[in-house]
């Protein structure tokens, strides 16, 4: 079961001003092996394993959100009220 994150990431995934709604764990692995700018990075790599963790039940999914942020800034993705 998808639970929702107490608060989405809203982020510019696919490009400037082109905002995307991150509510869940499962979205946000699905974006960070789909969709993600960079292929490898200390970040990406800590945030699919605590996406992994969280959906195996070991992990908070607000673990997940704050990982998924961080992958993000090491990104260099522009997010909105993280």
């Amino acid at each position: 079961m998808q639970i929702n994150w107490s608060k989405p990431v809203v982020l510019a995934l696919e490009g400037p001003d082109e905002w995307v709604v991150i509510h869940t764990t499962q979205a946000a692995a699905w974006a960070l092996i789909e969709d993600w700018p960079l292929e490898e990075g200390p970040a990406l790599d800590r945030a699919l394993l605590v996406c992994a963790d969280v959906m195996s039940g070991k992990r908070s999914r607000e673990e997940a959100r704050q990982a998924f942020v961080d992958a993000a800034i090491e990104a260099g993705i522009p997010i909105k009220d993280s």
